[in-house]
């Protein structure tokens, strides 16, 4: 008789979210490591084409006119024809944490030949402590092997409750348009056994493709703006997620680590098509990351909620003069946190009291 399968760690307490506009065979190879929690697919594109899910895994499968009923008018807030959708599987969950996965992300091996239980060592960053005032050369202190090193002051010990994972990838890694176009052969073949902190006051890139996060913590920050079919811009969608989140973590001091999992980031996407949806990105992020360096949080922003809205205000009043396209972002960013709101009662909201 087969031993009964062992309970994975936040079973009940997490959900998995998949964009995808396909068949998902692509978790046949996820199965030891997936099988045992909720699954929240988001369709995107038409939404009369059928997604055919391997059989035996515990789903629920939204797509855009599921995202109409539910929203109504604040549906406008949702990217169509973007992966950015998947942050509606975000706003419908009811777990505590998230992890969200592309469908062209595959099991990766360690350096000995061993899969990799990707959301096992997201979960495990995210139960762990983050250091983001103080940086320890050692990398994450908390993890077996390694420790605070000496000069490490003790009153800083015990780090603070951390909001996000940012896992890596192998093979194909995460390139814009023209530096695709410029190397177009190169693979990822580095693995850095190595989990860090993000510093405080320090921005990064986030991307979306294999990261985790405390729902709880900081859920209502983690919108992927308005992309893809309408907009005059796609692939920033986890950029602009990454940016707010990064901020808003600074300000009710939580933490962001990077590193560990990697996953096996399968094919790489047409850079043409790329430049096409990156271009006015990659001009206007030379402003956008100033404006993110330097906004500043009132310390009356005790919520999520509150940090976000006050991003918003700031978006509208110091990058409009850039392009129109900032007003409506300003705005979907208020429709985003009025939705949320709604199907996540107060009870449910996220909080946090800001640090002194």
């Amino acid at each position: 008789m087969a031993e009964p399968k062992a309970t994975p760690l936040l079973k009940d307490e997490l959900d998995i979210v998949i964009p995808t506009i396909r068949n998902l065979d692509f978790l046949e190879m996820w199965r030891p490591f997936f099988e045992q929690y909720h699954l929240i697919i988001v369709q995107d594109g038409d939404p009369s084409k059928t997604i055919k899910v391997p059989v035996g895994f515990d789903y629920e499968l939204y797509n855009r006119n599921d995202i109409n009923r539910i929203l109504g008018p604040k549906a406008s807030c949702i990217s169509f024809k973007d992966s950015a959708c998947r942050c509606f599987g975000y706003m419908v969950s009811k777990k505590k944490y998230i992890y969200t996965i592309d469908d062209d992300c595959f099991v990766a091996k360690d350096p000995t030949g061993k899969d990799i239980n990707a959301l096992e060592q997201h979960i495990k960053n995210l139960l762990s402590p983050s250091t983001p005032h103080f940086f320890n050369t050692l990398y994450d202190p908390y993890r077996e092997g390694a420790d605070f090193v000496r000069g490490y002051p003790f009153s800083m010990r015990e780090g603070i409750p951390t909001a996000v994972s940012h896992g890596l990838w192998l093979n194909i890694p995460d390139y814009d348009a023209p530096t695709q176009l410029v190397k177009p052969r190169e693979r990822n073949t580095r693995y850095v056994d190595a989990v860090m902190t993000i510093p405080k006051g320090t921005l990064f890139p986030m991307c979306g493709m294999n990261l985790g996060f405390n729902r709880d913590l900081i859920g209502p920050a983690m919108y992927f703006g308005l992309m893809g079919d309408g907009q005059p811009i796609g692939r920033y969608d986890d950029m602009w997620a990454g940016w707010c989140t990064k901020v808003i973590c600074d300000h009710l001091n939580f933490g962001i680590k990077t590193g560990l999992p990697y996953i096996w980031h399968s094919k790489a996407s047409n850079p043409f098509v790329n430049l096409k949806k990156e271009y006015k990105g990659i001009y206007w992020q030379e402003d956008i990351i100033p404006f993110f360096q330097s906004v500043k949080l009132p310390k009356e922003c005790v919520t999520v909620q509150q940090c976000y809205i006050e991003l918003a205000k700031e978006v509208k009043a110091k990058l409009s003069d850039i392009d129109p396209y900032f007003t409506k972002l300003a705005d979907a960013m208020v429709t985003w946190i009025e939705a949320w709101d709604e199907l996540n009662p107060s009870g449910e909201a996220a909080s946090a009291t800001a640090s002194k």
